[in-house]
């Protein structure tokens, strides 16, 4: 049954696109793990709700403010060279927590390491997803992107079980060079890859603003992007901070385990897995209205938060909530590459990342002091009314149903119900 994935022309038959998956599941089981056994650490050093959350933002903040930097250089050099002196730097930051928390030394010198994190982040996502369209036809990119999103959930389900596995038996500290053994072995696949060349590598290229500035004025060009991103900025900056920083503090705090912060983490990721399965095959000429229409059952994460009754029912709830982000696996970054040139794409993921994550620090730190002002409870509430909102509202914005512009028609190689 398996031959037909690796027959000729079939998505697998790549052998670079192949190496590459695989180097993508090794590499997400390990960064799935990570936050396991940071969040363990933190705690068992004596942080609490805004320890954790200014550590888990320390992260994401590099990564926002080197991230367009990153995108540029994503389409000026070879991309998977970009991806390797990424991850490996990565896979060296795991090394380190391994001594500072093995030494007990202070939360402060834990949020530097996972800040340095960030920068590998924000020069290996873009270079990432930009990747692609170098490693498979034109046709198969649809069902790539798909299988690439759904092996970094397949990596989501496994990742928290290994953490907490290793947490439970050797402790946080070895548990990041288990880490660091996953970055450094999946990194390695990266060099089997022979990237397609890009002529614009080789041409003089205009100087780094202007190229930064050329990939703003497209985002704001191409309306359904940029509307798509500003929901994503402010949803990502209360609803996803939110439940990120809480699951582990209400997981320990009424159910004195940590297994129910990794258990509902691959719930989540199962979920997601589901969903985007599903979503690839729903031929649909409105798939914006599909992918936002399902990311609004993300309100259940912090539905089952607010309402901790059991562990089953938070696990379900994460699981419920997981559901809501096959859309965008299945459409988001299929339509974006129809949609932006391949020679700005590192540029626009870039913003896209960014965009969408550029608040979630910032929105992470005042995790802690929102609880102390408005109540845990009430403060999840309002998160779930604020989130299923703006889903809604930004339909309103033209061409965000259809993932295009206005008026184009959609190629027969774009389809969305493209097979495996």
């Amino acid at each position: 049954m398996l031959k037909k994935y690796f027959a000729p022309g079939s998505l697998f038959s790549y052998k670079d696109y192949r190496n590459f998956f695989i180097s993508g599941l090794i590499f997400v089981i390990g960064s799935s793990a990570f936050p396991i056994a940071l969040a363990v650490s933190v705690l068992d050093n004596g942080g609490d709700a805004t320890d954790l959350g200014l550590i888990l933002a320390a992260r994401l903040l590099s990564g926002t403010l080197l991230m367009l930097i990153g995108g540029v250089w994503a389409d000026r050099l070879p991309r998977k060279w970009i991806m390797i002196g990424a991850d490996s730097f990565r896979g060296m930051i795991a090394l380190s927590l391994v001594v500072v928390s093995a030494n007990d030394l202070p939360l402060w010198a834990i949020g530097l390491l996972v800040f340095l994190m960030g920068a590998g982040d924000a020069f290996g996502q873009p270079a990432g997803t930009a990747i692609v369209p170098s490693l498979l036809p034109d046709h198969l990119l649809p069902v790539g992107n798909v299988a690439k999103g759904i092996v970094g959930k397949i990596g989501t389900i496994v990742g928290p079980g290994v953490g907490g596995i290793a947490v439970a038996t050797i402790g946080a500290d070895l548990t990041f060079a288990v880490i660091a053994a996953f970055f450094l072995f999946g990194t390695s696949l990266l060099f089997k890859i022979k990237e397609a060349p890009r002529q614009e590598i080789l041409e003089d290229k205009p100087t780094f603003l202007f190229e930064l500035r050329e990939g703003f004025k497209l985002v704001w060009e191409i309306k359904w992007i940029a509307a798509s991103i500003i929901m994503a900025t402010f949803q990502l900056m209360v609803i996803v901070a939110a439940e990120t920083v809480l699951l582990p503090v209400i997981g320990r705090r009424e159910f004195g385990t940590d297994s129910v912060f990794a258990i509902s983490a691959a719930a989540f990721s199962l979920g997601g897995v589901i969903s985007a399965v599903v979503a690839i095959k729903i031929k649909t000429s409105k798939p914006g209205l599909v992918a936002i229409s399902m990311w609004s059952l993300f309100a259940f994460a912090p539905l089952a938060l607010a309402f901790p009754i059991s562990p089953q029912f938070v696990i379900l709830g994460y699981f419920i909530a997981g559901l809501s982000i096959g859309g965008w696996e299945a459409y988001w970054v299929t339509a974006v590459q129809r949609e932006v040139p391949q020679d700005m794409q590192g540029r626009v993921f870039s913003i896209d990342a960014v965009g969408s994550g550029g608040m979630m620090p910032i929105g992470m730190a005042l995790v802690g002091p929102s609880v102390a002002l408005f109540g845990e409870k009430p403060f999840l509430l309002g998160a779930i009314v604020f989130h299923i909102v703006i889903c809604y509202l930004v339909l309103l914005v033209p061409g965000v149903k259809e993932m295009r512009h206005p008026g184009r028609r959609e190629s027969g190689s774009s389809s969305m119900g493209e097979q495996i």
